[in-house]
């Protein structure tokens, strides 16, 4: 895949997703917000802590890796490594298994008020600018250490994939709990 045509459809991914958030989840109160459809499932402010745990270390893991590795290097498509296929393919909205969180992203019974989401929108705008960013990396350079793993590193590309898709994967279980809630509701 073409990286300019790659980092663009991340880009419009990325603010797809901050545009849902802002319109979908913004206006609810705190007790939709917080709405659980299970005591072992998560609610939207769950789902975007989740996400926001992510993003607190990948966004300056990815800043430091586009940083260190910026300019000599004319990389034309993005290519993957069996860990950034692996964890990509794992993240996928289409990917319908479920799959355990390790325990310190694992938001389940948090305390959580609307600064998650206006966390998660910051992130957002911080995403936007890494994906701008990373048109003059070598993309293909392994240099983002893997969050439970340090050792093991990705690729820069495949890591921007890897946080737009797992994005994805939540906002859209965020927008399932919030339909689930529309049906007790109107029941």
């Amino acid at each position: 895949m073409k990286t300019m045509s790659t980092l663009e459809q991340l880009s419009q991914t990325t603010k797809g997703l901050q545009q849902t958030v802002a319109t979908e989840f913004a206006s609810l109160d705190l007790a939709a917000l917080n709405f659980k459809p299970a005591p072992d499932s998560w609610s939207i402010l769950e789902c975007l802590e989740h996400l926001n745990r992510y993003s607190r270390y990948y966004n300056s893991a990815i800043a430091k890796a586009i940083a260190q590795n910026t300019g000599g290097t004319d990389v034309t498509s993005i290519s993957y490594s069996w860990l950034g296929k692996k964890s990509v393919d794992m993240v996928r909205p289409q990917n319908t298994k479920k799959h355990q969180t390790v325990k310190h992203m694992n938001p389940n019974n948090s305390q959580l008020d609307r600064t998650t989401v206006e966390e998660f929108l910051q992130h957002q705008q911080e995403l936007q600018q890494l994906l701008q960013q990373a048109r003059g990396a070598n993309l293909a350079k392994k240099a983002v250490p893997v969050e439970f793993f340090k050792l093991l590193k990705m690729r820069i590309g495949e890591a921007l994939e890897f946080v737009v898709v797992h994005q994805e994967r939540h906002v859209q279980q965020a927008l399932r709990v919030k339909q689930q809630q529309a049906k007790l509701a109107a029941a």
